[in-house]
Formats: C-alpha cells, structure tokens, sequence
C-alpha cells in the first residue's frame, strides 16, 4: 500500500461545501456554510484555523452550530495541509495571518472573526496586531498568546509538549514518524483527556500523507522555535507585546496535555481590552472534538455579544 494519499481526502463530505480561494500568491481550501453574505448572512465572517497535527474537519461541529446561529463560517486549511497548496516557503506565522487577511478579502469580506486551535490559535492572536484592518474579533482555543510577556515558555508548555517541540526541529524524521509511524495517534492521545475516536486517527494519518504535508507541517513548527533569536522572530514578537483592540475569547480545557490552564490566561488578559476566559472541566488539548456542545455554544455566546456593537 502506498503511503501517500491525494488531496482529495481532505474535502470530507457533509453539510457545508468546498472551495479553493486564491490569496497571497497561493490556493487555499476552505469549507463554507452558512449564509451567504448576499442572502442576509450577519457580518462579518467567522474563519476557523485547525491546529496540528489536524486539517479544517477539526472543526466539523462548530461549522454546523455557528451556521445554525446565523453566522456565515469558513473552515480553512493553512497553508501548506489538506487541500490547500503546499508551496516550498512562507510557513511563519505573519506569512500565515497574510495567507488568512487574503482568504477573507477574496470571499468577499471586509473583516472576519479569526477563531483559531492550538497553532491555528497562535495565527489567530496574531491577526489582531499584524492584519488589523481585517480583524473584528479573536477566538484562540487552547492556544495561549504567543507574546509571552509574563509567562515563559516552560511554564505554559507540559515537560511533554517540550520534548515533542524539541523533537520535531530534526530534519526528515519527525516526517517519516507522522507518515509512516503512529505519530499522528500518540499526539492525539497525549494531548487529549476525552477520546477521538480511532476513524479521526486515521483521517488524519492519511491526510498528512497527502505529499508534501507533512514537511510543511513540520516546517510551521520548527519556525516557532528557530526564529526566536532572529530578527524576523524579534520583530513579530514586538508587534504581539501591542495592546489588543479587539475582543478576545481564549478558551483551554483543564486536563490540557499540552499547555498549562493555569499561566494560559496571562498574557492575553494583560494585553486585550475586552477579554473573556473560560474552561471546560475534564477536557484536553483537543477542545473542538472533545467538547464540541461546549465550545459551539462558548463561540456563539461570545459572538453574539462581541459583535452586538
């Protein structure tokens, strides 16, 4: 059996429908559902950014319960995973808030709600500084702010999510782990306290075999440790440490495996305006799967009340 798998595995069917949107020089895919802008759908957008090692079907259930509330949604696959296209560069997170900025713009918005998971998180607080001209609103689901002015990065990260982010600056064999190994599951368990189930394990094992995946993936992570001491790296985080404008939601579970509940709020209560924080009891890292009642009900919640303005 082969161990690649077409992009096509990624488009999984279900109540919403797929499109590939040019932005930034690059194809990026989306799932949509919801209202569409022209027949009465509230403004402005919600975006939803996966985390790793996922795509955009992370967030399959909030999709259906934001479009229930009226909100038009688009699921995005970053650059470089699922179906969207696999260039060979652009895998820091500016380029990555670019990427999003051009994905609002060409479905015909103006501003978006960013709604991000975990790395997807870290895209999502850094829209608020970096595109804030397409900005309206921030959720960042298991995801701390990036800044960390008050808090270090060994107190935020589990000694376990430090030696998985250790492990993945080697070249080529954290690739090979998460395409021909059990990499994929064993980060899904460690990280989460509810059970995924083994169906989400291997789509997103074959997703990652999509060709190209799973270096790109990779390349996204090692560029949140390599740029530290460099001035691109110097540089974003001087925009981060701004204050933030816009409201924020920032949601972790308790038995995260990955972050720290208790030092996650800081930074972002420091710096957002209007900050909400909230935890769900007895839930991981994988908040959109583990609780999706909880966080679908949170995000329209938040929502309806951050945009009433």
């Amino acid at each position: 059996m082969s161990d690649s798998s077409d992009f096509s595995s990624a488009l999984v069917e279900g109540p919403w429908r797929h499109e590939l949107v040019p932005a930034n020089g690059a194809r990026f895919h989306v799932a949509l559902a919801g209202p569409d802008r022209t027949n009465g759908g509230r403004s402005p957008l919600v975006v939803l950014l996966h985390g790793f090692p996922q795509f955009w079907w992370a967030w399959r259930h909030q999709i259906g319960q934001l479009a229930d509330a009226g909100y038009r949604v688009a699921a995005m696959d970053l650059r470089g995973v699922g179906a969207s296209d696999k260039p060979p560069s652009g895998y820091d997170v500016p380029t990555g808030t670019q990427d999003v900025a051009g994905v609002v713009r060409s479905l015909g918005h103006d501003r978006a709600v960013v709604v991000g998971h975990g790395t997807g998180g870290m895209t999502a607080w850094s829209m608020a500084r970096l595109q804030p001209a397409v900005t309206a609103a921030v959720a960042a689901v298991s995801a701390p702010h990036p800044g960390r002015l008050h808090v270090s990065g060994r107190q935020l990260l589990t000694p376990l999510a430090r030696r998985q982010l250790a492990a993945y600056q080697l070249p080529t064999l954290p690739e090979r782990r998460l395409t021909g190994g059990d990499q994929v599951a064993r980060v899904l368990r460690d990280g989460a306290a509810r059970p995924l189930g083994t169906d989400a394990f291997e789509l997103y094992r074959t997703v990652m075999r999509i060709p190209f995946a799973a270096h790109t993936v990779m390349e996204s992570l090692r560029w949140m440790v390599r740029s530290t001491p460099r001035p691109d790296g110097r540089r974003y985080l001087a925009a981060l440490r701004q204050p933030v404008d816009v409201p924020v939601l920032q949601v972790h579970g308790t038995l995260d495996g990955f972050l720290d509940p208790r030092n996650a709020p800081v930074d972002g209560a420091a710096l957002a305006r209007d900050f909400r924080y909230e935890t769900v009891d007895g839930a991981g890292h994988f908040l959109p799967e583990e609780a999706p009642d909880e966080v679908g009900k949170l995000l329209v919640d938040w929502l309806d009340h951050a945009l009433a303005g």
